[in-house]
């Protein structure tokens, strides 16, 4: 039988159309319950018998705990790093190699990796930019930045990650910069974004890296008389080339979120 690896596998076996007939809120709030074992995937009304089949039709096992998965991944990123040359890869990756240690600008901030993949660094270490960095030196293609700025979903392999984007990263921004819109600059700006030349006329608008060939581009607009308050966010057109596109989804959601905690507790 076919195993469903999360909750994005379960995701695409479904109609998407919020219809709430399995009384959850949306496709994507029933793909988690699926995945997490709390729900049948035969409770959506629209998935075939061929399908029950394949992926059976009972509540999953939910066996394991995001922190196993954690420990899980980051071995094999490791074991992946200790094959590569870091010192190659130094001048690709827009870093310097020193000391046995390759090191990368990320937020402005020094972040250093050794031949066993140990990681050094002055800034907080959070899970969700710990994979993406080291899937960063492993695989970025190393392609120069073009300075032609696209939406996630603009991205050649965004496809089945879009509707998670705009939800789960795009929402997050927004909702932070809604609600106190100096305080989301202050925290831009803590993290070295730098102010925009030329390129997008909004009341705030920042570039940040949080890897040195993937720059995001935050643009936001205030609420007027009449209209609602925008929020955009842009990559370079290289940038699923130089970072798999499941981590740029990582990447961007861990930093909205960081940011929505950051305003609870500073904001």
């Amino acid at each position: 039988m076919a195993k469903l690896k999360n909750t994005m596998d379960v995701f695409k076996l479904l109609e998407k159309t919020n219809c709430r007939k399995c009384n959850k809120p949306t496709c994507l709030a029933f793909a988690a319950a699926v995945f997490q074992g709390r729900i049948a995937l035969s409770e959506c009304p629209f998935i075939g018998e061929d399908i029950l089949k394949e992926y059976g039709s009972k509540k999953l096992e939910y066996e394991s705990t995001f922190e196993q998965d954690y420990i899980k991944v980051m071995g094999q990123l490791k074991d992946r790093i200790k094959k590569i040359d870091l010192e190659s890869r130094a001048q690709k990756l827009g870093g310097k190699f020193l000391n046995g240690r390759l090191t990368l600008k990320i937020f402005g901030k020094d972040f250093s990796i050794d031949a066993n993949g140990e990681i050094s660094t002055d800034i907080h270490v959070n899970p969700w930019i710990v994979p993406p960095v080291l899937n960063y030196v492993l695989s970025s293609k190393g392609i120069s930045l073009t300075g032609s700025w696209v939406p996630f979903r603009e991205l050649e392999t965004s496809r089945d990650w879009a509707r998670f984007f705009e939800h789960q990263c795009i929402g997050a921004f927004k909702q932070v910069a809604d609600t106190n819109p100096f305080f989301f600059k202050d925290i831009m700006e803590l993290f070295n974004g730098r102010p925009v030349q030329n390129h997008y006329a909004a009341d705030i608008s920042l570039i940040i890296y949080p890897l040195p060939l993937l720059p995001m581009l935050i643009c936001y607009n205030h609420p007027e008389e009449g209209l609602k308050s925008d929020l955009n966010l842009f990559f370079d057109s290289t940038a699923d080339k130089n970072l798999p596109i499941e981590n740029i989804y990582t990447l961007s959601t861990g930093l909205a979120n960081m940011f929505k905690k950051l305003a609870k507790t500073h904001g």
